[in-house]
C-alpha cells in the first residue's frame, strides 16, 4: 500500500514539474498561445494572448469594440472550422477583431483524459498592411510606367504620321528673311495696302490709320514715318488710352509754371519737343471733349497754348493717328467731334483683318517660328500640311497678334523640330470679341481707383465739357448744371480748370 502511495505521489510530482515547466516555456513564448476544451471553452492563455485578446478566461476584453464573450465566441469558432479540415495542423487565415491573424491547431489528450488543442495564432496585421502598401506602390508606379510608354507611343505616332506630310516650311525658310518692321505677306490686300502706304507718306499730310485690334497699326505708323521726308526727325508714340487726360494734356501741350499743383517751372510739351517730326496717337477714339478741342487747335491752326498759359506756341508737327473703334458711329453718336473727324480722316488707311487675307498666314507663320525657334533655340523645321490646314480654318479674331501667340506658343511647346496638334492653342477667349462701346472703354481706365477718385474724375469730366459745350462761360455752365457761383468756382479750382483756356480753343 505504501509503495503505491509512493507511487502515486511521485507521478503528480513529475505531473506538477511538467506543468510548471511547459507553463514557464509558454509564459516567454512571443507566439500567443491557448489551450481550447472540447472546442466549446478556453482553458488557457499565455501571457501574450492575454496582451492581444485581454484575459477571456476571466471575461475580459482588451478591445473596445468587441467584448470578451465575441472574441472568445470568434476563437471557439476558429477550432470548430478545424474539425473540417483534413490536416488542423496546417497554418490557416482569419480575420479576427479587425486583425489578420495566422492560426493552427494542434489536438491532444490531456492528463487526466480530456480532449484538448492547442491554438497557436501569429498576428498578421502589421504584415498585411506592408504588403498591400507596397502591392498599390506598384500598382502605381506600373500605372505611371504605362501611361508614359503609351504617351511615348501615341507621340511617336503622330510624329511619324506628319513626318510624311507636306512641310510647308521647308521652302519657305530659304526664302530671304523679310527685313524686321516690314509688314509680312503677299496678299493682294497687302499690296495694296503698301502701296497706299508709298503714295501718302511723302506728304506732310494727317493720315487716320483704322482697322481691327491686333491688325498692325502701330507697324503701318512706323512705316510711313521712315520713308516720309521726316524720317530724320523726332517720332513719338503715343497710347491716349492709358493716360489719364489731364496728364495727357500737360503730356502734349506742356504746361506754364504755376498751372496746377506741383507745376514748379514751364514745361514742353511733346508735341513741342518733336517740332519738325511726327506723333502717332494710338486709340485716338477714346480722348476726351476737352482734348479733342485742343486737337483741333494744333490741327487747323498749326499751333497749341500750354496749360495754364494763354500765348498760342506755333507747331509743326505731322499727326498719325489710329482707332479700332468706328469713327462715324462716335460722331453720330456725339462723343467725337465732327470737325476733329474731317480733320484727321484727310488721308485714311485701313488694315484688312486676317480673316480677309489668308494669303498671308504661311508667309507671318514662317517668319514667327523663324524668329520664335531663335529666340527658344529650338530646332523647329517642320510645319505639316494638317496644322497649316487648321491655322487657314482658323478666323482670327485677334489678327495678326492672336497668331503670333499661337505660334510662339506652340514653339515654345515643341518636342521635337515638328509642331503639332498638342502644340497648337487657341485662344478661344478671344471668340466673338467685340469693339467695346465708349462708355466701356472710359470705365476702363477709371479701374483700379477708389471710388471717390472715380467720382470726381467723373464730376470734373462733366464740369469741363459743359464748360467746352458754352465756350468757357462759367454763368451758364453753372446754371445748366444747377449750382451756384461759388460752389462751382469751389469745384473749378479743385480740379484745376481754366475757364480762358476753353474759351481761347
Amino acid at each position: 500500500m505504501n509503495a503505491t502511495t509512493s507511487v502515486m505521489n511521485e507521478s503528480d510530482r513529475e505531473i506538477e514539474r511538467l506543468i510548471h515547466n511547459k507553463k514557464s516555456l509558454l509564459d516567454i513564448m512571443p507566439a500567443i498561445v491557448l489551450i481550447i476544451k472540447d472546442h466549446d471553452s478556453i482553458e488557457y492563455m499565455n501571457p501574450s494572448a492575454i496582451r492581444f485578446f485581454g484575459n477571456l478566461i476571466q471575461g475580459e476584453s482588451s478591445n473596445r469594440l468587441y467584448t470578451a464573450e465575441e472574441t472568445t465566441n470568434s476563437l471557439l469558432l476558429l477550432t470548430r472550422k478545424s474539425q473540417s479540415v483534413r490536416n488542423p495542423v496546417e497554418k490557416q487565415e482569419e480575420k479576427i477583431n479587425g486583425h489578420h491573424i495566422q492560426y493552427a491547431l494542434a489536438p491532444f489528450i490531456g492528463y487526466r483524459g480530456d480532449s484538448l488543442s492547442w491554438l497557436f495564432i501569429h498576428d498578421l496585421t502589421e504584415e498585411k498592411k506592408h504588403i498591400e502598401e507596397l502591392s498599390l506602390f506598384h500598382k502605381s508606379i506600373e500605372t505611371i510606367l504605362t501611361d508614359k510608354i503609351n504617351e511615348l507611343k501615341e507621340s511617336e505616332r503622330i510624329r511619324l504620321s506628319l513626318s510624311q506630310e507636306l512641310n510647308y516650311l521647308k521652302d519657305h525658310l530659304m526664302k530671304s528673311k523679310p527685313t524686321e518692321g516690314n509688314m509680312v505677306g503677299s496678299s493682294k490686300a497687302l499690296q495694296e495696302l503698301r502701296d497706299m502706304v508709298s503714295q501718302v507718306a511723302k506728304s506732310d499730310a494727317t493720315i487716320l490709320i483704322t482697322g481691327e485690334s491686333g491688325t498692325g497699326k502701330e507697324l503701318v505708323a512706323n512705316l510711313i514715318h521712315e520713308t516720309s521726308n521726316r524720317s530724320d526727325k523726332p517720332f513719338l508714340k503715343i497710347n491716349c488710352n492709358t493716360i489719364n487726360d489731364s496728364l495727357l494734356e500737360s503730356d502734349l501741350f506742356g504746361y506754364e509754371k504755376g498751372a496746377f499743383t506741383g507745376a514748379d517751372s514751364k514745361r514742353k510739351g511733346k508735341f513741342e519737343v518733336v517740332d519738325g517730326g511726327t506723333i502717332f496717337l494710338d486709340e485716338i477714339g477714346d480722348i476726351s471733349p476737352r482734348m479733342q478741342a485742343a486737337l483741333l487747335r494744333v490741327l487747323q491752326d498749326g499751333e497749341l497754348i500750354r496749360v495754364g498759359g494763354n500765348s498760342p506756341v506755333k507747331v509743326d508737327v505731322r499727326i498719325i493717328a489710329a482707332t479700332n473703334a468706328d469713327l462715324t458711329k462716335a460722331v453720330h453718336d456725339g462723343t467725337f467731334r465732327l470737325d476733329l473727324f474731317y480733320r484727321l480722316n484727310i488721308i485714311n488707311i485701313s488694315i484688312p483683318p486676317l480673316r480677309q487675307r489668308k494669303d498671308d498666314i504661311v508667309d507671318l507663320v514662317t517668319h514667327f517660328i523663324r524668329r520664335y525657334r531663335k529666340a527658344f533655340k529650338k530646332d523647329i523645321n517642320f510645319l505639316p500640311q494638317s496644322i497649316l490646314d487648321r491655322l487657314l480654318r482658323h478666323d482670327w479674331p485677334g489678327n495678326v497678334r492672336e497668331l503670333e501667340n499661337v505660334i510662339q506658343r506652340a514653339v515654345l511647346m515643341a518636342k521635337g523640330n515638328i509642331i503639332t496638334e498638342n502644340d497648337l492653342l487657341f485662344d478661344t477667349q478671344f471668340e466673338d470679341c467685340q469693339v467695346p462701346e465708349p462708355q466701356e472703354t472710359y470705365l476702363k481706365r477709371l479701374e483700379g481707383m477708389p471710388l471717390k477718385a472715380m467720382i470726381a474724375e467723373l464730376e470734373k469730366e462733366i464740369i469741363l465739357h459743359w464748360l467746352d459745350r458754352h465756350n468757357g462761360n462759367v454763368a451758364m455752365t453753372a446754371s445748366d448744371l444747377q449750382l451756384g457761383k461759388t460752389a462751382f468756382y469751389d469745384k473749378m479750382k479743385r480740379y484745376d480748370i481754366v475757364p480762358k483756356e476753353l474759351k481761347q480753343t
